[in-house]
């Protein structure tokens, strides 16, 4: 669930559920997230996003394993991993009363942190395997070959956005592609270093 593309009522809904009649286009009940992974997993996407009244509906169900759909009093009783992940440092918005303190002491039982791409450029070839294969597979063409000297660029520039940036790049060079290889002329002018490199916070 990406928390930091829906509203407050919309991502309560999506995760928790509602019964027919909560809101005004509720016409028919709906199973949220969390009940649909028990058993299983739910993958909370930009955490941060999450309101702070959210958040206590959030805690309750690490803590208490139970939550209510929107609309309904009847308590439901799950049990499921919660994977969490955020762009930003969670300890300055608890210093900024945005982020519950206790929410993140829940949910940091086992941190991963993952660093920005331009520290992993051994991944990058395994990724855009994977990018090309998939883009091929959407666009029903076949996956082009990156050439050595395009992946020495790749491998070489600082990644701001990392790897969607990627991601976006492999999509369209896969697309102006007219041959069975992806070449450099194929990649942005500043990944080629023709041009400066804008930088913003890494996500």
């Amino acid at each position: 669930v990406n928390c930091g593309a829906l509203s407050e009522s919309l991502l309560e809904s999506e995760l928790f559920g509602h019964v027919r009649g909560a809101f005004t286009s509720a016409v028919e009940s709906r199973t949220g997230r969390f009940e649909a992974a028990h058993g299983g997993t739910i993958f909370l996407d930009e955490i941060n996003s999450v309101s702070y009244t959210l958040q206590v509906k959030l805690l309750r169900v690490l803590q208490e394993q139970q939550f209510e759909r929107v609309g309904d009093t009847r308590t439901i009783q799950v049990d499921c991993r919660i994977i969490a992940a955020t762009n930003c440092d969670l300890q300055d918005e608890i210093e900024a009363d945005r982020f519950r303190e206790d929410l993140y002491y829940r949910l940091n039982v086992v941190p991963i942190n993952l660093p920005p791409l331009r520290e992993r450029a051994d991944d990058i070839p395994l990724l855009v395997d994977f990018f090309l294969k998939r883009y091929a597979e959407l666009n029903k063409v076949s996956a082009p070959r990156i050439t050595d000297e395009a992946l020495s660029l790749l491998k070489a520039y600082v990644w701001p956005g990392n790897v969607r940036e990627l991601q976006n790049y492999v999509e369209r060079a896969l697309l102006l592609s007219e041959s069975d290889f992806l070449t450099p002329d194929l990649l942005p002018d500043h990944v080629r270093g023709l041009a400066p490199v804008r930088t913003r916070r890494s996500q």
